[in-house]
């Protein structure tokens, strides 16, 4: 998540493919399931290769901005590209380390259960920093357009794949985190979640976490490590963020694929559409008629089944895009 906030790294999202789909089963509804290979393989009948093989999208705001103003019901899906510009760092590709170790090295249940004081030092550096981060004007727009949209009996719903919390920050309330966040933690002995923006999180972790590689591990004592504050439990804490090997929350999946049946409008933002099963959440939308924009800094493998592509910074392209429409009334 790392942005899922972690963006997975494409050779390690190949490696748990079949772990991936395991959660795409967990739907209530089957349908997107039913649908799930649209882009993962040709598709083998004719029809399915029409509906896949669309026109060169459209680079016009005009157009763009003529569908936005009659969309009632719109989804936004957010990933890390839409944080870079607050400074967040995705940990992946060269140079995307914490110490000598990538995310896929630590966010892992495995990780964690070999290491929990390291894996902890990386999510109470990623924490810390992330208090110090600001939303960024694409999380404005995001945000505003939503409030004033809400005042029309429109509706603007975000789906993240972030796990920075700078949606929030930004004043976004209909937000479904289908990775979780860094500000939550869940027992590992009793379950229990709950958000937590401690500073530091525990007195064991203050001043540690430096990604410099030449800093060593702080060996914390699990008994040391965040502790559940449930009466009776003590057990130990777990950011409650989706890790590479395991499943999404079936409950969330479920909110998303009702949200995306009733879209009008969808808009893909900063994200490369590599990341499953969200990858496949903007194509299905697109393979029932409904536009899809998206707001990239470059074009994605899904670029070509969307009716519009935005190339450049998010929190460049997308305030005007999200703008006051003249034909809108205010009350």
């Amino acid at each position: 998540m790392y942005s899922y906030n972690f963006a997975f790294d494409l050779s390690f999202q190949i490696k748990n493919y079949k772990v991936i789909l395991m959660s795409l089963f967990q739907f209530t509804s089957r349908r997107l399931v039913s649908q799930a290979y649209c882009g993962l393989k040709p598709p083998s009948s004719k029809k399915q290769r029409i509906c896949l093989e669309m026109a060169r999208p459209n680079s016009n705001m005009a157009d763009f901005r003529e569908v936005f103003a009659k969309a009632k019901h719109i989804a936004i899906i957010t990933g890390a590209g839409v944080s870079a510009e607050s400074g967040v760092p995705t940990f992946r590709g060269t140079g995307g380390y914490w110490r000598k170790w990538q995310a896929q090295d630590l966010a892992t249940p495995e990780a964690f259960a070999r290491n929990s004081s390291r894996v902890w030092e990386f999510y109470h550096y990623r924490r810390e920093l992330m208090l110090s981060k600001q939303p960024n004007p694409a999380h404005i727009a995001i945000a505003e357009c939503e409030a004033r949209l809400s005042k029309q009996g429109r509706s603007v719903v975000v789906i993240t794949q972030n796990i920075d919390e700078l949606h929030r920050k930004a004043g976004t309330k209909h937000l479904l985190e289908i990775h979780g966040s860094l500000f939550k933690t869940r027992c590992t002995s009793c379950g229990n979640v709950a958000k937590n923006y401690k500073s530091p999180i525990c007195p064991a972790l203050a001043g540690k976490g430096a990604p410099d590689p030449e800093i060593e591990d702080a060996k914390i004592p699990v008994e040391n490590l965040p502790r559940c504050e449930e009466q009776g439990c003590n057990g130990l804490l777990r950011p409650h963020v989706v890790w590479f090997g395991e499943t999404l929350n079936s409950d969330i999946l479920t909110e998303v694929e009702n949200e995306l049946e009733i879209c009008d409008l969808c808009l893909v933002v900063g994200t490369s559409s590599v990341v499953y099963p969200a990858a496949m959440f903007a194509p299905q939308v697109s393979a029932r008629g409904v536009p899809v924009a998206e707001f990239n800094m470059q074009a994605t493998p899904a670029t070509n089944r969307f009716r519009f592509h935005f190339p450049g910074p998010c929190g460049t392209t997308l305030p005007p895009a999200l703008a006051r429409h003249e034909t809108e009334i205010i009350s």
